[in-house]
């Protein structure tokens, strides 16, 4: 999945890990597509409480557990642990874009930030599944 452009199957692989992990009760709090110019990559970023609770290792355990599962139920699904990093609700890119674009707690909205400043965060691309 190392690209520089999102295609319409990884818009769908994201929303179908977000669904997957939402029946685990993983708690996602905040999912995102996120352009990192620096890395030249897309990242899926998921805000979880569950990483201040339990810890990141744990919230990456529960969602390569989702990930496995997702390969054996969809030929094309494919996001790995590489693709993914998990955050406090409380990160500061999570609240910033927070303050602008709220999606409600189990919603996928699928909205497209691009070249915009967000409480001087420049955000060259995003795809916003869910932002509370």
């Amino acid at each position: 999945m190392d690209k520089r452009t999102l295609v319409e199957n990884d818009f769908r692989n994201g929303e179908n890990l977000i669904l997957a992990l939402d029946n685990e009760n993983f708690a996602v709090h905040s999912a995102l597509w996120l352009f990192d110019t620096e890395r030249d990559s897309w990242r899926l970023i998921i805000a979880s409480e569950k990483v201040d609770h339990s810890g990141p290792k744990k919230a990456y355990e529960g969602i390569y557990k989702v990930i496995n599962i997702l390969k054996k139920e969809e030929e094309n699904f494919t996001i790995t642990l590489d693709n993914i990093s998990v955050v406090s609700p409380f990160h500061e890119l999570i609240k910033d874009i927070g303050t602008t674009i709220q999606t409600g707690v189990e919603s996928i909205a699928g909205i497209r930030c691009s070249r915009n400043t967000i409480n001087n965060h420049y955000i060259e691309d995003a795809y916003i599944y869910r932002m509370q």
